[in-house]
């Protein structure tokens, strides 16, 4: 069994990734479940520059959209509420659709670079509060700016010891190696899969346990196959993890960082 625990969906930032994407995928590379966030909460583009207000959507309509799609699926789609901290508030009309919706929600989603918000600032912290009071667990993109760094996602799980955090990417675009010190720091803290070379992967695995790591992808932030190839055409990293990573790891460990982990932190039962 796999379980995705990293998936998007909408048309934004030159990105357009549909469920008719997530679900051919899922099909193909043996996909059983995945937690889409629609990236159209986007708040600030790759520059930092501000999403116009014309393209930009309400946190509540990224929510429903997914929400939606789970309600299709919902025995392979769930849910992650991708939360705007920047420019919207954890206000009724988002509670709201929270309560509602909640046996659909897995995750309350946040991405500091793409929000240009500190992720242990003064106006986050109310939408952890928000996770804490349905019991969601925080998934936080990690690396491209300070805003986004390591080290404020490890302040705020300090903060909150009894809400779980995952550090998504463990730091993007460096050698993981901070993210994996954090991470083994706080019982309440686990990294993910998404971009992490296998190696960093077997690293934390040393440091901290198999069970503090979960599976993530960014499917199908570089087409319907992703699992497959990148833009460029060359063999996707996560083909490793689907092949090459069983032999380098006990089958308990495989399992646990493939599926098991999921299960336990996001709640999700497919018996």
């Amino acid at each position: 069994m796999i379980i995705d625990t990293h998936v998007h969906t909408g048309n934004m930032l030159n990105f357009v990734m549909t469920e008719r994407d997530v679900l051919y995928s899922m099909d193909r590379y043996g996909i059983d479940y995945s937690i889409v966030s629609s990236i159209n909460a986007a708040e600030f583009d790759h520059d930092l520059k501000p999403v116009p207000k014309k393209y930009q959507y309400s946190q509540t309509e990224c929510l429903n959209y997914v929400v939606d799609f789970a309600k299709k699926y919902p025995k392979r789609i769930g849910a992650a509420v991708w939360v705007k901290p920047h420019g919207e508030k954890a206000d009724f009309e988002l509670y709201n659709a929270v309560e509602k919706n909640r046996k659909y929600i897995k995750a309350v989603k946040f991405h500091p670079y793409h929000s240009n918000e500190p992720f242990d600032s003064d106006k986050v912290e109310p939408f952890i509060e928000l996770a804490e009071h349905y019991g969601l667990p925080v998934t936080v993109h990690t690396g491209g700016s300070d805003a986004a760094s390591c080290i404020r996602v490890y302040n705020m799980a300090k903060r909150h010891p009894h809400t779980n955090f995952v550090m998504v990417h463990m730091g993007l675009g460096t050698d993981n190696k901070e993210a994996i010190q954090l991470v083994s720091k706080l019982p309440n803290l686990y990294g993910d899969t998404t971009w992490v070379p296998i190696q960093s992967t077997l690293l934390l695995i040393k440091e901290a346990g198999a069970e503090k790591i979960v599976f993530g992808s960014d499917n199908p932030i570089d087409g319907k196959d992703t699992y497959w190839c990148n833009r460029q055409g060359d063999r996707s990293l996560y083909q490793e993890y689907f092949n090459e990573f069983k032999s380098m790891v006990t089958e308990k460990d495989y399992e646990l960082i493939m599926h098991g982990n999921a299960e336990r932190l996001f709640n999700i039962n497919l018996s």
